[in-house]
């Protein structure tokens, strides 16, 4: 799999991860999803996210 690959499964997994324990173990889990979508929105003006650089400093393929 190539960076976006990764970037867009990571952000995915995510997001269902604390949705899901939002609703099951406490709301306060959301906060976390928003905090992703704060990321991915802020990397869209950017240019740059925090995920895609770890995944490079990993040997993640372009």
């Amino acid at each position: 799999m190539k960076l976006n690959d990764w970037l867009r499964l990571i952000a995915g997994v995510f997001v269902l991860a604390s949705v899901v324990l939002g609703a099951t173990v406490h709301p306060a889990y959301n906060y976390f999803a928003a905090f992703v979508a704060a990321n991915l929105i802020q990397s869209s003006f950017t240019g740059w996210c925090p995920m895609m650089a770890l995944l490079r400093r990993l040997g993640v393929q372009e």
